[in-house]
């Protein structure tokens, strides 16, 4: 989206959350009509409302200075988090005052129609009650603090989650090996590299046989991830480090004074996955052997339903059994479902795939898991099956755009595989 583009959806939010700044003020005024204090009755509208305003215009200010070649900074996705915050903590303080002010409306036209003997001096419509003003902020104080705590604090909660996946076919020799998986490490976003490290010690800390990481190492540029080499070339397993390409690796997503020039990043970008000590699977496979035995590790570049499809799955399995024990790294969960999930003819035994990020926002709770993101992906987050064709789908590593994370948590992925006894 060109810079003209983003502005003008920036500055339709600004016009939305100015409007709401009125409803709000008078919503404030409402409580602390009551109030003994003079002053307090100044400051709370009048503070809420200075900063407020004061966010909106740093954000305006802010997006401003973006840049089309660089793409969005932390700056920028600072700037965007504080706007939406206060945005949608606006919006549901809007709402509820909005329902009394219904009710309201329809008392006032009852007494006019009706000329209630309530209607005193035709004041047909009563005042707001600061019963609903105490609700409204009651209720909003879930997504404000919430934001804030996603911000502050979320976004380098990680978490790992642990699956075990049983196999009839699995080798004998692979019987228990395990599989550290990242994802989505965007890391042109990060904001604290102390805090990114303790995700980066997690994953180590777990001692698998093999790393895996499946796309979005950047955000737009190669150079997003060059103060970080030295980080997540930490990452470390006996039998290996392999990586593919996510659909931001790409470099589709910011302007470039050429094709050549976007090229020589994509190069760039591909260099440092071997400074890192990766190895990247460019539509192609690989054996990894383990006591005599093989299972046969593939990797596709991105292939996603909506996204960049260069992604050639045939091409990876070229020269691979059919009988092959085979995982598959693919960053689009998308993949899977248009080429995998019902393809028996491939028969890959596990694909593992990242992208969605469970969209940094949601609720996962035993017996129940919602995100908005799965109105997009029919499998968003975790393990999916389809006649032992498995997939599992991680929550990201890193972040974009939105500067935190909500119930959806960073997570480190750590796969058993185990044989079936039969």
């Amino acid at each position: 989206m060109h810079r003209s583009g983003f502005l003008n959806i920036f500055l339709i939010f600004a016009a939305i959350s100015l409007l709401f700044e009125w409803y709000v003020f008078n919503g404030l005024k409402t409580f602390t009509a009551d109030w003994e204090s003079k002053r307090g009755k100044q400051i709370v509208p009048w503070g809420f409302l200075i900063i407020s305003v004061s966010i909106t215009v740093i954000f305006l200010l802010g997006f401003g200075s973006y840049n089309t070649s660089k793409g969005m900074t932390p700056f920028h996705e600072w700037m965007l988090s504080l706007f939406l915050t206060f945005l949608i903590t606006k919006l549901v303080f809007v709402l509820v005052l909005f329902l009394g002010d219904l009710g309201r409306g329809g008392v006032g036209i009852f007494n006019a129609t009706t000329k209630h003997k309530d209607a005193v001096s035709h004041k047909y419509f009563p005042a707001r009650r600061k019963f609903i003003s105490e609700l409204a902020i009651l209720l909003a104080a879930f997504p404000f603090f919430g934001f804030f705590y996603a911000m502050f604090r979320g976004k380098y909660d990680y978490r790992v989650h642990r699956q075990t996946i049983y196999y009839d076919d699995l080798p004998e020799a692979f019987d228990g090996f395990t599989i550290t998986q990242l994802s989505d490490i965007h890391s042109g976003s990060f904001d604290n590299v102390k805090a990114m490290q303790k995700g980066i010690d997690l994953a180590q800390s777990q001692k698998s046989d093999l790393f895996v990481f499946t796309g979005d190492l950047v955000n737009n540029a190669a150079w997003e991830i060059e103060e970080y080499i030295a980080n997540f070339s930490q990452l470390k397993a006996l039998y290996g480090q392999f990586s593919i390409l996510g659909n931001h690796d790409y470099g589709d997503y910011i302007q470039w004074d050429s094709e050549a020039e976007k090229a020589a990043n994509l190069d760039k970008l591909k260099q440092h996955h071997k400074d890192l000590g990766y190895r990247l699977l460019l539509d192609e496979n690989l054996e990894i052997e383990k006591g005599g035995q093989k299972i046969s590790l593939l990797g596709v570049q991105n292939w996603g339903r909506g996204f960049k499809q260069k992604g050639d799955l045939p091409k990876a399995l070229t020269g691979v059994d059919p009988k092959a024990f085979k995982i598959l790294l693919s960053h689009d969960p998308s993949h899977w479902e248009e080429q995998v999930r019902y393809n028996d003819a491939n028969n890959i035994h596990l694909t593992l795939s990242g992208h969605t990020h469970g969209a940094q926002f949601g609720v996962e709770v035993d017996g129940f898991r919602w995100s908005p993101v799965q109105y997009r992906y029919k499998d968003w987050a975790g393990l999916a099956n389809e006649k032992n064709r498995y997939l599992y789908v991680n929550r990201g590593f890193g972040f974009l755009a939105f500067s935190g994370r909500l119930g959806i948590w960073p997570e480190i992925t750590v796969i058993t595989l185990k044989r079936k006894i039969v």
